[in-house]
Formats: structure tokens, C-alpha cells, sequence
């Protein structure tokens, strides 16, 4: 039975796309990452997602939400966590979360980079003297006649 929507880590993928392509949709998983998932549970990446039977869905919601660390380190987007130390594989909503709190540390060690965030200029090196100018214009002031 085909399936126009199915619900992987708190989101909800598209039936009709590849499985590969599909899993992308996922925040933390790209298509790397995608391919690795797919070939580790001993799925065909080319099916579509709404054709997968229960089993091999329920196989691959397993091992995206539970058993993820088991992939290679070097392919984890969170090595090393500075709280806990640990490889760890943020997704959905995770990522997002520890980007703020990123941000938030850096800022409060008034790093380089956090006093770049804190001012709301360019973070990583980019040009700012044509570009990144926002706020209100400052115009031509003509002599009145």
C-alpha cells in the first residue's frame, strides 16, 4: 500500500520521492549522510519511499532516531561535544538548538567570533565594506533653493 506521507524524526517526508532523496528532508541528514542510512540498513536508495513495505520503514525510523551513532564518527555532525564530549548526531530540531547555544557561548566568552554575532556584522571573514550594509539609508542632503 503506497503512502503519500511518512513520518520520520518528528518529520514528514514525501512518499514520492527516492528513499535517498526523501531522508534529506530530514534537518541534520544530507545526502551523504542520506546514502549511508540507506546502504546500512540494506535498503535500495532508488525506491520510492511510499512503496517500502512496514518493516524496512520501521528498520529505517529505527536507525535514523535510535541507532545513528553506529555509523562511522568521521561522519557525525557533532564530534566532540563540548557539554558532553561525545560523537553525537543531531537532528530535526536538535541542530537548531545547538546552533543557538553555540552562539550563545561564544558570545558570552566575548570571543571574536561571539562579538561578531553580538554586533550583527559579518561572522566569517567576509567583505563588509560594499556589502552586509542593513538599517536605515543615509541619503544626499540637498541645499534647498
Amino acid at each position: 500500500m503506497f503512502k503519500h506521507i511518512v513520518r520520520i524524526a518528528d518529520t514528514d517526508l514525501d512518499g514520492n520521492k527516492n528513499v535517498v532523496h526523501a531522508l534529506t528532508r530530514i534537518p541534520g541528514i544530507g545526502i551523504r549522510m542520506a546514502r549511508s542510512i540507506v546502504n546500512s540498513a540494506g535498503l535500495e536508495g532508488k525506491r520510492k519511499l511510499g512503496y517500502l513495505p512496514d518493516e524496512d520503514l520501521e528498520r529505517l525510523r529505527k536507525l535514523i532516531e535510535e541507532e545513528i551513532e553506529k555509523i562511522p564518527s568521521w561522519m557525525l555532525n557533532r564530534r566532540f561535544d563540548p557539554i558532553t564530549g561525545q560523537n553525537l548526531h543531531l537532528l530535526s530540531k536538535d541542530v537548531e538548538f545547538a546552533r543557538m547555544l553555540d552562539i550563545e557561548r561564544m558570545i558570552k566568552m566575548k570571543c571574536y567570533r561571539g562579538v561578531r554575532h553580538a554586533k550583527g556584522k559579518k561572522v566569517r571573514g567576509q567583505r563588509t565594506r560594499s556589502t552586509g550594509r542593513k538599517g536605515r539609508t543615509i541619503g544626499v542632503i540637498r541645499k534647498k533653493k
